[in-house]
């Protein structure tokens, strides 16, 4: 199965299914962006840098920089991880991942301003701008990171109730009880593995 197959964008936000690109955290953790192509075509994917191909968005460079993008990428997943959900518990996050976060964010591109009506009123609004790169598509990543986290929202973010799953996702539902990443995956599994049991203690 190619990498790119696997990937699940099921968090509510892109920070979060960035998290999500390291997959079976709750046993055993499996890789999803193993080299720097498949980075740029999740980024691409995402709606964050253009398509891959076209030369603006080519990850030019000799190979020993383009692993240190997948490094750097890495480290910025695991300090979105980390950060969100100890913010969701109401604690303060390690001062080296609040400063990796702000470091990739530094170069993310910048929105571009608009007007919007709002009620018959004008207002300021803004409309997001695909990076030039894929250290600015991070940069982008972590930007929205930075904005989950100074939100209320954080406090729904929740971690996949299936037992190898453990996706991170923004809980949205009416009365904020979400318990799955998907019911098409985990949800369904669950109630198959419940009804099998049920059915298996009536036959014994």
């Amino acid at each position: 199965m190619a990498a790119e197959d696997s990937w699940i964008r099921d968090g509510g936000r892109v920070c979060l299914d960035f998290v999500n690109t390291l997959l079976d955290r709750g046993t055993s953790p499996r890789e999803t962006l193993p080299a720097p192509p498949e980075l740029v075509r999740w980024l691409a994917g995402a709606g964050l840098l253009a398509a891959p191909g076209e030369p603006r968005c080519s990850p030019a460079g000799p190979e020993g920089a383009e692993e240190g993008l997948l490094t750097t990428a890495r480290r910025l997943r695991e300090a979105i991880d980390r950060t969100v959900l100890t913010v969701r518990d109401g604690r303060l996050p390690a001062p080296r991942d609040i400063e990796v976060i702000n470091e990739t964010g530094t170069v993310a591109p910048a929105p571009v301003r608009q007007l919007v009506l709002v009620e018959d009123e004008l207002a300021p609004g803004t409309a997001a701008r695909e990076a030039e790169d894929p250290a600015a598509a991070l940069g982008l990543v972590a930007q929205d990171a930075i904005d989950l986290v100074l939100t209320p929202a954080v406090r729904r973010v929740r971690v996949c109730g299936g037992a190898r799953c453990a996706l991170r996702f923004l809980d949205r539902s009416p009365a904020h009880n979400r318990r799955w990443c998907s019911m098409a995956r985990c949800g369904n599994r669950v109630k198959a593995r419940r009804h099998q049991a049920r059915h298996g203690a009536a036959r014994a």
